[in-house]
C-alpha cells in the first residue's frame, strides 16, 4: 500500500512538473490590459468602441481573439484594436526599443508578419505606422498610416479613394482622409495578403511624398493587429517582428539641414506628349546606397514607358527606382534616368521631389 501511495506521488509530481514546464497562454480581456512577448514586443487588448467583452489569447509569437462579444456599425469606427507593437503607444512602451526615431536616421525597418483570418465577421486586418513632428510617447500622433492585409464585411478605410500606388513590390488602392484626430493615409490590398515581410520606410517615404509628414517626423510605433466591427473570435496574428536600423544609409541629407540632392528635369513637349530627362545629383558628402526619387506628376499627366529606373504608379505620386547597375551615387555624383508620357489641358513640371525621403533642389 505504502509503496503504490509513492509510486502515485511520484508519477503525481512529475505530471506537475511538465506542466509547469509547459507555456500557457496568457488570456488578457481588461479593455486596455497588455503583456509582454519574446521580451521585446507589447501585445495589447485595446477595446475601446463598445463595453462588451473582448478576450485575447497571447501566445509567444503573436495572439489570438477568443472572445469577441457586441457590434458596431460598419459606416463608423471599429470596437477595437487588439494588436502586437513595436514602440510606445499611450505612454506604454515596448522593452529596448529605439522608438521613436527620426525618419531621417532610419535607414531602414523590416518586419515580417502573419495573419489567420475568418469569414464570419466584419474587420480589417491593418498594420499600423504612426508619425509624429514630435518624439511623443503618449496620446494619438499626427499621421496614421494603415496597410490593409485584408478586409471582410462591408468596411472601408477614413476617407476616399485618391488612386492605386505600388509600394515595397506591391499595387495598392490607396485612401486618404482625417478621423478628427490625425490624418489617415491607407493602402488597401486588391487581395488578402496572410504573410509578408517588408520595409516600414517605404510606406512612411509615401506620406512624406504626398505631404503629410516630413523627414524630420518620429517614427514612433509599429502595430500588426485586427480592427473588428461584428465578431472576431478566432482571428489570429501569428508572428510578428520588427526591426528599426538608424545610419545614413541611402539618407541623403540631415533632418532639418539643406537639401543634399539636386533634380534637373529636362523636358521635350509637344501636344498630347512629352518625354522627360531627370538627372539627379547628390551634394552631400556620403554615398547614396540604393535610391527612390518621389515627385508627383500634374493632373493629367500618365507614364506610359520609362529608362533606367523602375518608375511606378503611372500617375499621380510616382516613385522612381534605381536598377542593378546605378543603385549607387557617389558624393557629388549623379543618376540619370527618363520616361515618356502624355497629358492632358496645359502642361507643367513637378513642384518638387524628393531623394529617399529628403527635399532636393532644383536646377
Amino acid at each position: 500500500m505504502l509503496g503504490a501511495l509513492l509510486t502515485s506521488l511520484v508519477s503525481l509530481a512529475a505530471l506537475l512538473t511538465t506542466a509547469s514546464g509547459a507555456q500557457a497562454d496568457t488570456t488578457v480581456c481588461e479593455p486596455f490590459g497588455s503583456t509582454t512577448i519574446q521580451g521585446r514586443y507589447v501585445v495589447q487588448n485595446n477595446r475601446w468602441g463598445t463595453s462588451a467583452t473582448q478576450c485575447i489569447a497571447v501566445t509567444d509569437s503573436g495572439f489570438r481573439i477568443t472572445q469577441a462579444d457586441g457590434s458596431v456599425p460598419t459606416n463608423g469606427a471599429p470596437k477595437s484594436y487588439p494588436s502586437v507593437y513595436n514602440g510606445c503607444h499611450y505612454t506604454n512602451c515596448s522593452p529596448g526599443t529605439n522608438l521613436p526615431a527620426q525618419l531621417g536616421t532610419i535607414s531602414s525597418a523590416p518586419t515580417s508578419t502573419s495573419y489567420s483570418y475568418v469569414n464570419d465577421a466584419a474587420y480589417d486586418a491593418a498594420y499600423d505606422i504612426w508619425l509624429d513632428p514630435t518624439p511623443r510617447t503618449d496620446g494619438v500622433n499626427r499621421t496614421e498610416i494603415m496597410i490593409w492585409f485584408n478586409r471582410v464585411g462591408s468596411v472601408q478605410p477614413v476617407g476616399s479613394p485618391v488612386g492605386t500606388a505600388t509600394v515595397a513590390g506591391r499595387e495598392w488602392q490607396v485612401w486618404s482622409g482625417n478621423n478628427g484626430s490625425n490624418d489617415v493615409l491607407s493602402f488597401v490590398a486588391p487581395s488578402a495578403i496572410s504573410s509578408w515581410s517588408f520595409d516600414v520606410m517605404d510606406f512612411a517615404r509615401q506620406a512624406i511624398s504626398r505631404g503629410l509628414a516630413q523627414n524630420s517626423w518620429y517614427l514612433t510605433s509599429i502595430q500588426a493587429g485586427f480592427e473588428p466591427w461584428q465578431n472576431g473570435t478566432g482571428l489570429a496574428l501569428t508572428s510578428f517582428s520588427s526591426t528599426v536600423n538608424k545610419g545614413s544609409s541611402g539618407d541623403p541629407g540631415g533632418p532639418g539641414g539643406s537639401a543634399a540632392c539636386k533634380v534637373a528635369y529636362a523636358t521635350n513637349v509637344w501636344q498630347g506628349g512629352f518625354t522627360a530627362d531627370v538627372t539627379v545629383t547628390n551634394t552631400g558628402s556620403s554615398p547614396v546606397n540604393g535610391w527612390k526619387l518621389t515627385f508627383t506628376l500634374p493632373s493629367g499627366q500618365q507614364i506610359t514607358s520609362a529608362w533606367n529606373a523602375n518608375v511606378s504608379p503611372s500617375s499621380g505620386a510616382v516613385t522612381a527606382s534605381n536598377i542593378g547597375y546605378n543603385e549607387q551615387i557617389t558624393a557629388g555624383g549623379q543618376a540619370s534616368f527618363g520616361f515618356q508620357g502624355t497629358y492632358s489641358g496645359a502642361f507643367a513640371k513637378p513642384s518638387g521631389f524628393s531623394l529617399n525621403g529628403t527635399a532636393c533642389t532644383t536646377a
